[in-house]
């Protein structure tokens, strides 16, 4: 397993994009990347995007995302309120917030994965490459009933405190999501168990991305 450094060293201006349709989607696909980060990486700007949500969804992803990014020197969270399952029913209204955006300009972008099968990644995901075309855009998995994972190429190890760290805010700040069958501490450490096996992780977890462009 190649190990290669996706950011500039500590000391230079570097940013992160991270994208989510929905106000967990950024914390289940790549939240215990991010709280790696935050300590290996403080210096670190971030601009934190999601995409649908209701009030109460909204405070809930504000909530969550103020912890996830809190050891950031510098970031920036911007909650809209597109309803839930139907974005690509107001194509036109996310792609105008995606425009919005264009202007900032990051090293590592995170997404959806493109061959996710629910409506509002895809579009998420799509909109990402429209939007950033020279970009690192790295697409994160979620976990879900379609049974739509893939084989990604892109890991990041964690360790095990991290991950549990990642699982436990989860679960702090989303109660509306509790119901969900999917939603729990076994189903998350087992994505992360499978994913530290395939990159040989040194805690045995991890998470991981698709990388469809790469230029160095």
């Amino acid at each position: 397993m190649h190990r290669i450094e996706l950011l500039p060293k500590a000391g230079g201006q570097a940013r992160i994009l991270a994208l989510g349709a929905h106000c967990d989607d950024i914390e289940i696909g790549c939240g215990g990347t991010m709280l790696r980060l935050a300590a290996e990486r403080p210096d670190l700007e971030v601009l934190w995007v999601v995409l649908a949500s209701s009030p109460e969804r909204a405070a809930e992803a504000r909530a969550s995302a103020a912890e996830f990014l809190a050891g950031f020197h510098r970031w920036r969270l911007v909650v809209h309120e597109f309803r839930d399952g139907y974005l690509p029913y107001t194509g036109a209204e996310v792609k105008d917030a995606f425009e919005a955006l264009k202007d900032y300009a990051p090293d590592i972008i995170f997404t959806h994965h493109r061959d996710d099968r629910h409506q509002d990644h895809r579009l998420v995901s799509d909109l990402t490459w429209n939007t950033w075309r020279s970009h690192l855009v790295l697409e994160y998995e979620i976990p879900k009933y379609d049974g739509d994972f893939g084989s990604p190429n892109v890991f990041a190890p964690l360790p095990s405190a991290v991950l549990d760290r990642k699982i436990d805010l989860i679960l702090a700040h989303f109660p509306t999501q509790a119901n969900k069958h999917w939603l729990g501490r076994d189903l998350l450490r087992a994505v992360a168990r499978i994913r530290g096996m395939e990159c040989v992780a040194p805690e045995q977890l991890a998470e991981a991305f698709y990388s469809r462009k790469v230029a160095f």
